[in-house]
């Protein structure tokens, strides 16, 4: 079943959605809403394009534990070179634009983050609600910006919600870094949205949604 959503904030039960995670239409992208729905799990996925809002939460959740990040033996020597410096939070408008862009995603057919996404995760950061992590190539006088990723946090979990690479590895670096800070000041999960051979060789796994509730719910107390 797929819900259409009014103004009032609130959402129905997800669970009565259709199998792929797909469970409401409608309403709008304002902070209040936005948190609300991570608060439950559920997220906006939807080609701007089209225009109308999507909400998604599904059942069988793609998660990364940090305890349990992969580090491929061929990223370690990448890790150990000092070349890369890993930054949260310095470059946010930068990262939501690469990740909008890089590659031409913003051309191609279904894509999502538009100008109204970018907006709205704009005011969420400023909120302190959306962080992002930046991967620098170079001196500090001379430094580039070559990967990155951001994601909404809610209580001790991390919601991903894109990530882009100008170099080989780039996203990886920040998503290893993000997972080492998590483990380090005691955040309990990585929620991936979907799986992708990425991901999984990261060390993604999937979880049921009450599981996640409960895990999501107990990081937020």
């Amino acid at each position: 079943m797929i819900y259409l959503l009014s103004n009032k904030l609130s959402f129905p039960d997800p669970r009565n959605g259709e199998p792929e995670g797909i469970f409401a239409v409608g309403g709008d992208l304002r902070p209040e809403r936005l948190l609300l729905a991570y608060c439950n799990g559920i997220f906006p996925w939807f080609s701007f394009a089209e225009g109308q809002i999507q909400w998604w939460c599904p059942m069988d959740r793609f998660v990364i534990f940090p305890s349990e990040i992969h580090i491929s033996h061929s990223m370690r020597p990448l890790i150990n070179s000092g070349r890369y410096n890993v930054t949260f939070n310095r470059a946010f408008d930068r990262v939501i634009r690469n990740c909008s862009e890089v590659g031409g995603r913003n051309e191609m057919e279904g894509a999502w983050l538009g100008d109204d996404i970018i907006e709205a995760y704009t005011r969420l950061h400023e909120m302190d609600y959306c962080t992002s992590v930046e991967v620098w190539d170079g001196p500090p006088e001379n430094e580039q910006l070559v990967g990155g990723l951001y994601g909404v946090t809610i209580g001790r979990t991390f919601i991903g919600e894109s990530m882009f690479s100008l170099i080989p590895s780039g996203s990886k670096l920040a998503l290893i870094a993000l997972a080492q800070f998590m483990e380090r000041t005691g955040c309990t999960m990585i929620d991936c949205q979907f799986e992708t051979p990425h991901l999984k060789s990261m060390g993604g796994r999937h979880i049921p949604y009450d599981e996640y509730m409960e895990i999501l719910t107990k990081g937020a107390e």
